[in-house]
């Protein structure tokens, strides 16, 4: 069960470095845009949003990798903590923003802490 906590809390920490790359360096590009459905102008106009979202999904998928190779019981205390800001973050989201990040983030985030206590 730790590994396949390990590997799904591994998945969540990619998922967030991947928003960070879509979020400050993709934003004004096709994927960016897609992503909202914005024009190039409003693209353009919430970039600097976008580039602080983004660090923020960095931050949260520097602490699961550090959760992965900290030491117990640190590790599991990190991993715990970082998985919960994923899911609050997701809700909160999912209730301002888009409901679509319920499921692309507080979902993932949710499962994953869920088989990290189960693993414990």
């Amino acid at each position: 069960m730790q590994t396949a906590a390990n590997v799904l809390v591994g998945l969540v920490a990619t998922l967030h470095v991947y928003i960070l790359v879509l979020e400050m360096f993709l934003w004004e590009r096709k994927p960016g845009r897609g992503l909202h459905g914005f024009d190039p102008e409003m693209a353009r106009a919430t970039a600097p949003l976008a580039a602080n979202q983004g660090l923020y999904n960095g931050f949260l998928a520097a602490g699961l990798v550090w959760g992965l190779i900290a030491a117990d019981p640190t590790g599991f205390r990190v991993q715990v903590f970082f998985l919960c800001c994923v899911v609050v973050a997701g809700v909160y989201g999912a209730a301002t923003a888009n409901r679509r990040i319920l499921f692309a983030q507080a979902l993932p985030g949710a499962v994953a802490l869920a088989a990290v206590l189960l693993a414990r």
